[in-house]
């Protein structure tokens, strides 16, 4: 089975504060950001929505694409959700259980 990796875009209940984050299991980790483990950041500022996610089978691309997406502007941010969530829905039950 192909192993995936997953660069993805949380947001809190407002949509005022945006994390960018890589992982190699979304579900898991959308998850552990939902219930306040492992970042400190996203427990501070309650992130806990999932609005935007990119698939990539290699951990390098999906690296590279992390650190492009964080060194863009908050508007690059903003636009990239919109493109395919405009309305910033929780896509956390959208997200495939097999990897």
């Amino acid at each position: 089975m192909q192993k995936h990796y997953y660069v993805y875009i949380m947001t809190n209940k407002n949509n005022t504060v945006l994390y960018t984050g890589v992982t190699n299991n979304l579900k898991v980790r959308v998850y552990e950001h939902k219930v306040g483990i492992g970042s400190t950041f996203t427990k501070r500022y309650n992130i806990n929505k999932l609005v935007y996610y990119e698939i990539y089978e290699n951990p390098i691309d999906a690296i590279s694409r992390e650190k492009q997406i964080k060194a863009g502007s908050r508007r690059n941010k903003i636009d990239l959700i919109n493109s395919v969530n405009p309305e910033w829905m929780d896509l956390y039950s959208e997200v495939d259980l097999s990897d």
